[in-house]
């Protein structure tokens, strides 16, 4: 439609024009060069109009060319309200028969019966005077832009109530404001109207933004629209396809504004990215949502309160764990790998660096109840952070897991340990006994990657570890890197990253855990994005990072057998059939992923001096 406004040029002659509009020649002419183009198409089609998605007859070109004509003198027409309401209520049906949709347009909007050829001649004209450097590389198939000029005052009470009927029509028009539809010399200029634009008309704001020329002509006051007085943006009509382009686009741009501390960019980044994210629906405008708050906050410094009281962190725990089968997974690849160290010992010891709600340990208790032989005596020992309203939570944990042991018949013994860190802890505190008495195991799950907000923790922990001489070490942590030195490469990798989460989430049964759980990702995304320092606790590694690590520590990999790999499968099966869902063996270690994209790994360690294969 674009190129078409290009070649329309003012008839004196307004015989012609109705007809259709002149181009470089006369009106037989083109209309004679138009047949000859129709029947040397198969289909009669304009090339260029099917490649933007419209079919249009070459022999209708005239017809249409007309029809936009009256459509834009129509809403050139509409004043006040009707303008405002028209681009915020609205969405682009984008139909593939343009003939047919404009006439649909026409009759519904019912234009004046003094429509002027000449004057819409003149109009679009004019129009196709603007400047083409606006709308750059094409990111979707529907591209539309239209120019309003208020060149016609005494049509201002009839277009008012001509828009207000179309906004309750099928027709959906919505302007969407975005960098990537303008010239890079208007950016800035842009972007600071809009930011002292959305401070005084906050409660009014709208996505219309004014086409090129003299505000004050086009519109009313501003003020009482929340309309940007100093944009010279073009309305830009976009389907919901390009809008989420665009969305990715913004959030990387506000990004790199903020780690080149351009906050007055990244401000009105971070507002554009609000209107974007919610044109769209499902995991992406969550997503979208999640990480325009993280990144609000840290342009204007609204640090997240930390840390989470312990009720709703649990509550949020047990909705993530019921929703998806990741936690599930960790839990029972990690139990399998403890299982086969502890065969054939008759007392046994785990150490569990993230006790939470103890779910972990049910299914193992009763896995070693059914051991041939008989069960091992069973000690645990469960670390945990202490809680806002100093409830003493692991002694209740304790005190369930008791009473299904003596159901099962387990010998059972249970400590509880509060820590701030895992960093404070020290051998000499867990009462671990010798390794001819009992067979030690240390477990963790989504804690280790906390260590590595503090200097040299990680270290501590991993020395303590090898102090216990345990049997056996089972990490799960997530498949990320979330603690790279660049703040943009941190953030798109993180953005990726809960994309994939939040895309696994929609197939959930329930919805109240569904929510749940976004919530539960939400808090970690907020971390990951607005802290810093200390406070930035969600520092995700790779497997290859934390096998590094590992290996410099002096632990050595156990290979978690086929056996592992196929319970897991299993697993997966029973959880909503495993539709997306794909477990994964590399190099020993298990892969739980989201439509081939790892997003939880478990390892099982020992000491480099007791290396083994598991079967």
């Amino acid at each position: 439609m674009k190129r078409d406004r290009h070649h329309l040029q003012t008839n004196p002659d307004p015989s012609t024009v109705g007809s259709s509009s002149v181009c470089g020649g006369s009106t037989t002419g083109k209309a004679k060069m138009w047949e000859e183009e129709a029947a040397q198409q198969d289909c009669g089609m304009d090339e260029l109009l099917v490649v933007l998605g419209y079919k249009v007859k070459t022999s209708d070109m005239a017809e249409v060319a007309q029809k936009l004509e009256q459509l834009e003198e129509v809403m050139c027409n509409v004043q006040d309200d009707g303008i405002s309401h028209l681009a915020s209520e609205t969405v682009h049906y984008n139909p593939s028969d343009l003939s047919t949709w404009l006439e649909s347009m026409l009759s519904e909007l019912n234009p004046p019966s003094t429509f002027d050829p000449v004057v819409a001649v003149g109009t679009t004209a004019a129009a196709a005077t603007l400047d083409d450097s606006f709308l750059g590389p094409a990111e979707s198939s529907t591209l539309t832009t239209l120019d309003f000029d208020n060149n016609n005052q005494k049509h201002q009470k009839r277009g008012q109530q001509i828009f207000e009927e179309a906004s309750c029509s099928d027709y959906d028009l919505k302007a969407i404001p975005g960098q990537a539809i303008y010239s890079q010399k208007t950016q800035s200029k842009t972007q600071d109207s809009w930011s002292s634009s959305t401070q005084n008309n906050v409660k009014s704001e709208k996505r219309l933004k004014s086409t090129s020329g003299s505000h004050s002509d086009i519109f009313p006051p501003a003020a009482s629209y929340g309309i940007l007085v100093e944009s010279t943006r073009p309305v830009v009509l976009v389907d919901s396809q390009e809008n989420g382009i665009r969305l990715v686009h913004a959030l990387i741009a506000c990004a790199e504004a903020v780690q080149l501390n351009n906050f007055n960019l990244a401000e009105a980044l971070v507002k554009q990215i609000g209107f974007l994210a919610s044109s769209q629906a499902g995991a992406m405008r969550k997503v979208a949502t999640y990480f325009a708050e993280a990144l609000a906050r840290r342009i204007y410094r609204l640090y997240p309160q930390n840390p989470l009281d312990h009720s709703l962190s649990d509550a949020l725990h047990m909705h993530f764990y019921e929703t998806c089968p990741y936690l599930k997974f960790a839990h029972f690849t990690a139990n399998q790998a403890i299982l086969e160290a502890f065969e054939g010992k008759k007392r046994v010891h785990v150490i569990d660096f993230s006790m939470n709600q103890g779910m972990q340990w049910p299914a193992l208790m009763q896995a070693l109840a059914l051991r041939a032989g008989g069960p091992p005596a069973f000690r645990l020992t469960g670390i945990g952070h202490p809680s806002n309203d100093n409830s003493d939570y692991l002694q209740e944990v304790g005190w369930k897991l008791a009473q299904l042991a003596e159901t099962i018949h387990v010998e059972f013994e249970y400590r509880g340990f509060v820590a701030n860190s895992l960093a404070d802890l020290d051998a000499s505190m867990l009462d671990v006994r010798q390794s001819e008495v009992e067979a030690v195991a240390v477990n963790s799950v989504f804690e280790l990657h906390k260590l590595l907000a503090r200097p040299g923790a990680i270290d501590k922990v991993l020395s303590v570890v090898k102090q216990m001489k345990p049997e056996i070490v089972t990490i799960v942590e997530q498949e990320a890197n979330h603690n790279g030195p660049t703040f943009l490469d941190r953030f798109t990798e993180s953005l990726h990253y809960y994309s994939t989460l939040f895309d696994s989430l929609e197939g959930s049964v329930s919805s109240h855990d569904k929510v749940m759980s976004e919530v539960y990702l939400g808090k970690q995304v907020c971390n990951v994005v607005a802290c810093e320092g200390m406070d930035r606790v969600e520092r995700h590694e790779t497997l290859t990072q934390w096998r590094n690590r590992l290996d410099s520590a002096g632990f050595a990999l156990v290979h978690l057998g086929s056996n592992a790999f196929k319970q897991a499968s299993m697993l997966l099966a029973l959880f909503a059939g495993g539709d997306g869902y794909g477990v994964e063996e590399n190099n020993g270690c298990l892969m739980l992923g989201w439509q081939n994209r790892p997003l939880i790994s478990t390892s099982a360690w020992k000491l480099a001096n007791k290396t083994s294969i598991a079967h």
